[in-house]
């Protein structure tokens, strides 16, 4: 496994990226996240309605795990069954949510900037731990409240508190938008929850259909 040609790879698809203001309308909003059951990868993607967070369909993926799990190159390992999932469903959606980093990472390519990219659509990061990235001090302990995530003088996302007095999640731009629309847009799909309803709702249903 060549990881300086993988290296080289995640350099060309950043160049790739697009960060500016989310204007568009949104309607249809998809979540996506991914698990490994017995050797195997799991990729879930689900629309959800906006500004109503119902359920409109869902699609899932099940593939062989054929990536190892190593750190800041994880798209390789859960991108084939994401997309998978992605283009099965019925519906496109008018923005994506993604369970892992955007920009917040070494190489400015995480998941969702990756998918972003693969599939040429408005994708956000949403992690529940730091990969990449400083910031002075921890937001809150406010809903809405954040501070900015730095790469040195460059701001790469958002560490934000989604519910009062809860841990923050970061919050990072894939693709076709930018760090304050992701953090607003991240606030307006929450439902009361610390993750968003987007890929609070992938996650639940990954989990039912592993058992």
């Amino acid at each position: 496994m060549d990881l300086e040609k993988l290296k080289r790879l995640q350099e060309k698809l950043k160049s790739r990226v697009k960060l500016e203001k989310f204007l568009n309308e949104v309607r249809i909003v998809a979540g996506c996240d991914s698990s490994f059951p017995g050797g195997k990868t799991l990729g879930v993607c689900v629309n959800i309605s906006y500004p109503g967070l119902q359920i409109i369909e869902i699609s899932y993926a099940l593939l062989e795990t054929r990536f190892p799990y190593i750190p800041t190159f994880l798209s390789f390992r859960e991108l084939p069954s994401l997309v998978q999932a992605y283009r099965q469903l019925k519906y496109t959606p008018d923005l994506i949510l993604v369970d892992g980093q955007g920009i917040a990472h070494p190489r400015g390519l995480g998941i969702a900037s990756h998918l972003g990219v693969i599939v040429d659509k408005p994708t956000i990061g949403v992690a529940k731990s730091r990969l990449f990235g400083d910031f002075e001090m921890l937001p809150g302990p406010e809903r809405g409240s954040f501070v900015y995530l730095k790469n040195g003088k460059s701001t790469i996302g958002a560490v934000l508190i989604t519910r009062d007095n809860v841990k923050p999640v970061f919050v990072s731009p894939g693709n076709l938008i930018d760090v304050d629309s992701a953090v607003e847009w991240v606030l307006k799909l929450g439902a009361g929850y610390r993750l968003p309803e987007p890929t609070r709702i992938a996650d639940k249903i990954s989990k039912s259909l592993i058992k």
